[in-house]
């Protein structure tokens, strides 16, 4: 009865309860994921995630079909996240790394560790370099647009990301004992 995401957004839309009840069924585990992402703990991650829900809810009637259901969600749930890291992004020096020796991922070398294992290490990171990579590596933003959502420069962005993958580069080395580069 609610496999279709059009019949679930008319429900949602009349402000129907059980179909926002759908909705919130259907999405909330994979963008719980997108969440955890970015902050490092459970409540903060269930806090964006409730938040998201609610401006869901509220703007399903904005929602025209130009993109799928499934990315609309995500970009509220990612620019909540977001808003939610941006104060404490301020608490930490986020300033441009030079000349960082930038190590390659190789695919077969990834392929070693599981989803959960690759996630675990990136939520080691530091804020600003985890959040960065997120948005980069995971999301698809590119720099300027990292730069201008969290008011950085765009050196900060591209060196915040080099500066994560130096860092996952050396978590990998040291959980495969293999040398990457």
């Amino acid at each position: 009865m609610f496999d279709s995401d059009k019949f679930i957004i008319k429900g949602c839309q009349k402000g129907k309860k059980r179909y926002q009840e759908a909705l919130y069924a259907k999405y909330s585990k994979s963008m719980y994921a997108v969440a955890l992402r970015y902050v490092k703990v459970i409540p903060e991650a269930e806090d964006i995630l409730q938040e998201s829900f609610v401006k869901i809810f509220q703007n399903i009637g904005k929602f025209r079909g130009d993109s799928s259901l499934p990315f609309w969600i995500k970009r509220i749930v990612v620019n909540t996240a977001l808003n939610h890291q941006r104060s404490k992004l301020f608490l930490y020096p986020m300033v441009d790394v030079v000349n960082l020796d930038e190590g390659v991922l190789n695919e077969d070398v990834l392929s070693e560790f599981n989803y959960q294992e690759l996630i675990k290490m990136i939520m080691t990171l530091p804020d600003g370099c985890r959040v960065i990579f997120n948005m980069y590596a995971i999301e698809g933003y590119k720099h300027h647009e990292i730069a201008e959502r969290l008011k950085i420069s765009e050196g900060t962005s591209k060196s915040q990301y080099s500066r994560a993958k130096k860092l996952l580069i050396k978590l990998l080395e040291s959980k495969g004992q293999t040398k990457y580069g």
